[in-house]
């Protein structure tokens, strides 16, 4: 598959101390790629230099081959689906007016626009009769569902999602993985998930990256992260994961 994602001796200073330290990254079409780490960690850094939100003061980092900063990022973040944590819907909109606003930006016809909202709702699992209730009348899961459904109404092929559900009680939370999984397996997207638990990154990852203070301290596989770990950082984040 070919490289969508590329950083190439990427470097992130903050006040004289390296957020980011010489990252050499390829991420391929269609991987999804969980970066696991502690606060400071560098995880969210390095996630928010995809779509132009962070620039690294050394090294570059290429999206579809070009570099971030040749690039219109204002046009760039119109392709790219963003969803974090919390509630991040606009609180004024109604599910509909929120999942249909990047459609909207992109001049998309109404029929369009509607068949992307039901498609949506009905990709995260959420009932069409929903569409006109505001983020208030939601649970937490139904607003993290609809955060991810407003993620994914442009059709991006690239999905960022910076602890998507650290917001929501145990069994909303695997109910989401679950959903994440079924949307990655049904639309090839690919995905970069930052998250701190151990567990989710090996279960959602195709490919895992594990960080400690801005190093990469092992990419690869989740089966080659729990088997060989490659420091002793990693083998001690397994083992207490696992616990």
């Amino acid at each position: 598959m070919p490289e969508v994602i590329k950083y190439e001796n990427v470097s992130k200073i903050y006040k004289d101390k390296k957020a980011v330290d010489n990252i050499n990254l390829s991420i391929r079409k269609g991987e999804f790629l969980t970066i696991i780490g502690g606060s400071g960690s560098g995880k969210t850094t390095l996630m928010k230099m995809i779509n132009g939100l962070v620039t690294p003061d050394e090294g570059r980092v290429l999206v579809h081959g070009q570099d971030i900063k040749d690039t219109d990022v204002i046009e760039l973040r119109k392709k790219i689906g963003y969803a974090i944590q919390g509630n991040v819907l606009f609180p004024h909109m109604t599910v509909e007016e929120n999942i249909s606003y990047v459609p909207k930006l992109l001049k998309m016809s109404k029929e369009e626009i509607n068949d992307i909202v039901n498609k949506n709702l009905e990709m995260v699992d959420l009932p069409l009769d929903i569409r006109k209730r505001y983020p208030s009348e939601l649970s937490g899961g139904q607003v993290q569902r609809v955060g991810i459904a407003r993620s994914y109404a442009s059709s991006p092929d690239i999905l960022l999602m910076d602890e998507p559900f650290g917001a929501v009680d145990a069994i909303t939370r695997y109910q989401l993985q679950r959903e994440m999984k079924k949307i990655h397996k049904q639309t090839g997207i690919t995905i970069v998930l930052i998250t701190h638990d151990i567990l989710e990154a090996l279960k959602l990852g195709t490919k895992v990256l594990v960080m400690d203070n801005g190093i990469a301290q092992q990419f690869g596989t989740p089966e080659d992260i729990k088997e060989r770990p490659a420091t002793p950082f990693v083998k001690d984040l397994v083992e207490m994961g696992l616990l």
